[in-house]
């Protein structure tokens, strides 16, 4: 009998192994003030496997991407996360992509929502069993800001090229280019980009006194932070007093490297799954 039984469970765990495997899922999520489009990557599980999961949040004016055809720094670290056994998800922020609203009428404290209901979207999943975040630019701001608020719910947090920035630009009164009175706003937006974009008046007045470290602060848990030297849109600066105020910081500096990490984004992206695949394994 006890032969038949390790047979029987040996059967069992193998059927288990061939029914299991990776799972790419498009899905939308009631965010804060719209619909978020999402989509969730999660590799090979048995029925009862629980795994680790990474919330991935972009940067401003761009999207969680899925392009097969010309993969983005989101979709490099969601498709080597999942090579390590963790499953991501990442979205489209209100007014972004695929969600719902217009660009203009996004702001941090949305964004902030935002990541916050997704958080409890996925900590709700019964195949989940940590939940860490990583963020890019504005989304590193965001991130950092979540963890701070989340505190030890969040097992591990990646910042790469934290715009912590957005603040002082917010108060010397200019964004990406454009130029404004931050303190006599009018209109609802302003103009960017040659008139190709507006940036919503509601965003320069939060901005303008967000409390980003200070909310980061609280976060106490492993944090990892790269940039780069060559970054002309966030100076690596604003990433360094991330580290410089978090007692379990990893700060990873590379020389030359922009904004974006172009000079060699397998490196950057690396480096982030190293850190987030040590932590929760």
């Amino acid at each position: 009998m006890k032969v038949l039984s390790v047979f029987a469970l040996s059967a069992t765990m193998l059927l288990a192994s061939i029914s299991a495997k990776a799972e790419t899922q498009t899905l939308t999520i009631d965010g804060s003030k719209g619909k978020l489009a999402a989509i969730i990557q999660k590799p090979a599980i048995a029925a009862t496997q629980k795994v680790p999961m990474v919330i991935m949040m972009h940067g401003f004016g761009g999207n969680k991407g899925g392009n097969a055809q010309r993969p983005s720094m989101f979709d490099k670290i969601a498709d080597k996360l999942e090579a390590q056994g963790i499953a991501t998800i990442r979205f489209d922020f209100f007014g972004h992509g695929e969600s719902e609203g217009e660009f203009w009428q996004h702001t941090v404290p949305i964004e902030i929502e935002d990541a916050l209901k997704v958080y409890e979207y996925v900590r709700d999943l019964r195949y989940v069993s940590t939940v860490s975040v990583l963020g890019h630019s504005q989304g590193g701001v965001v991130a950092s800001m979540v963890a701070g608020k989340l505190g030890a719910e969040v097992k591990c947090a990646v910042l790469m090229a934290p715009a912590a920035v957005l603040r002082d630009d917010a108060i010397r009164g200019s964004t990406m280019g454009a130029q404004y009175d931050p303190l006599n706003l009018e209109g609802e937006y302003i103009e960017m980009f040659g008139g190709r974009a507006k940036l919503g008046a509601e965003y320069i007045r939060t901005a303008f006194s967000l409390p980003i470290y200070e909310t980061a602060a609280n976060f106490k848990g492993a944090l990892c932070v790269i940039h780069g030297t060559g970054d002309r849109t966030v100076p690596y600066t604003y990433g360094i007093r991330y580290s410089d105020q978090s007692p379990n910081a990893e700060l990873y500096i590379l020389p030359g490297e922009d904004h974006g990490f172009n000079k060699d984004l397998e490196r950057a992206t690396d480096i982030a799954v190293e850190f987030i695949t040590r932590q929760v394994k």
